[in-house]
């Protein structure tokens, strides 16, 4: 029997615009999405460029439409294991894991969180902050449920007192299920990670605690963050004097397997540095790049109001980070003078590169989609059919494509919906 349905797999901005654009088409979705809520990375940054306007402003709106659109099925803590027959007729196996809560009893309240005395690294907070073995990624997560941690839970009971409406379930009281759905067409828009900056040793990252990732620093950044915005050095908790950036870590390097650029991360240490200026005007920022990409509409202008702002923007490449008593000394060449110099810094961040999820190239693998020479997943044809894939009915979208800001993400993610929808009306139309 042909299937009408469209399941899109991941939730971040892409994932989210594909799956409302495909519901606007009175088609049922089913969304699913891997960690407790959706959003994605968006979800964790500050702010976007080139406007500086507050991304879970944006983010946000979209969420709550996708939780309460009567033709999206959320599935949250999920994955998409198996993915069988052909267009129009697809059968797709998805795993869903226990959240250990009662979802139609929780309200996100808060109180087994704030009661919890377990503390442990939190991912959402790229590690600059804990969380709860009981938890809410953060404030505004879609579906507004807890998530208790079984591997960090303790049983110390005091979630299931607490709790008012008898929602935090025992570990023996919720079991992984799996739904078997039939669906016209398949987005895949699993999204990328980060590029571990601990493989560039000369950085010192994870050596020198006052080397952090971009993510780190945006999480540092984000009002809504664990130091509620303000920028400290993890060495000693104080305000930093002087931060250098370091663009291309993980980008454009051909000794680690990543010979391409990442899209974004010219653009993030711009819009990261100038919030510095605009949070500590006094504070000494530089960026350290290789070739400043601000292709976009408005992004030139961006980076030249970065400029005026009085942050430095160098031609250089750092050598081997060294640790002082009191800082960081970064040793450059200025490529443009031919000048050597050391840099003093009281924090680096380093502008890491997307990559490939490993698990989205394990699905791509198991249904026999064909992956570029930087393993993301490899559209039918770049001109023509950018969200298309060699199996008709399967599309892709987002960064799982290729590193993608978020307006071409949202954008790649509204075509891969309209090639699902006209799928699912073909199906629906055949006897």
């Amino acid at each position: 029997m042909s299937g009408t349905d469209v399941v899109v797999i991941g939730a971040g901005v892409a994932g989210i615009q594909a799956a409302m654009d495909v519901a606007n088409h009175n088609i049922h979705v089913w969304l699913v999405e891997r960690e407790p809520t959706i959003g994605g990375h968006m979800g964790m940054l500050d702010k976007t460029f080139p406007t500086n306007d507050c991304s879970m402003c944006i983010l946000s709106p979209k969420m709550a439409e996708v939780g309460r659109h009567p033709n999206i099925t959320l599935l949250t803590l999920s994955e998409v294991e198996k993915i069988e027959g052909t267009v129009g007729d697809f059968t797709v196996s998805i795993t869903k894991y226990p959240r250990y809560i009662r979802e139609a009893d929780c309200t996100g309240c808060g109180d087994c969180t704030n009661i919890c005395p377990v503390e442990v690294y939190n991912k959402f907070d790229a590690g600059v902050g804990v969380r709860k073995a009981i938890y809410k990624p953060h404030a505004q997560v879609v579906p507004n449920w807890a998530v208790k941690d079984n591997l960090h839970c303790i049983e110390c009971g005091l979630c299931y007192e607490v709790c008012g409406k008898n929602a935090v379930l025992h570990t023996d009281e919720d079991a992984v299920q799996t739904i078997t759905v039939n669906a016209a067409a398949v987005v895949i828009a699993t999204g990328y990670t980060l590029f571990d900056a601990e493989k560039k040793q000369q950085f010192g990252y994870l050596r020198y605690p006052d080397v952090i990732t971009s993510i780190e620093f945006e999480r540092m950044i984000n009002a809504g963050g664990p130091t509620l915005g303000e920028v400290r050095r993890m060495s000693n908790g104080e305000r930093p004097n002087s931060v250098v950036f370091v663009q291309c870590v993980g980008s454009r390097d051909i000794s680690i397997g990543r010979n391409y650029c990442s899209c974004v991360c010219c653009m993030y240490a711009l819009k990261n540095s100038m919030l510095i200026k605009e949070h500590y005007p006094d504070t000494e920022v530089t960026i350290l790049y290789n070739d400043l990409r601000a292709y976009g509409k408005g992004y030139e202008e961006y980076a030249e109001r970065a400029k005026q702002m009085g942050i430095n923007i160098v031609r250089a490449f750092p050598g081997e980070i060294q640790q002082t008593r009191s800082n960081l000394v970064l040793p450059i060449e200025d490529t443009e003078t031919g000048e050597f110099k050391n840099l003093e810094a009281d924090l680096v961040v380093l502008s890491v590169g997307m990559e490939p999820l490993p698990d989205t190239i394990h699905l791509a693998k198991s249904l026999g989609l064909p992956l570029d020479d930087n393993n993301f997943l490899s559209c039918a044809d770049m001109k023509l059919n950018p969200a298309g894939t060699i199996r008709p009915g399967i599309y892709i979208a987002g960064a799982a494509v290729a590193p993608k800001d978020i307006p071409d993400s949202v954008i790649s993610g509204g075509a891969a919906a309209m090639k699902a929808t006209i799928d699912s009306y073909s199906s629906e139309e055949k006897p």
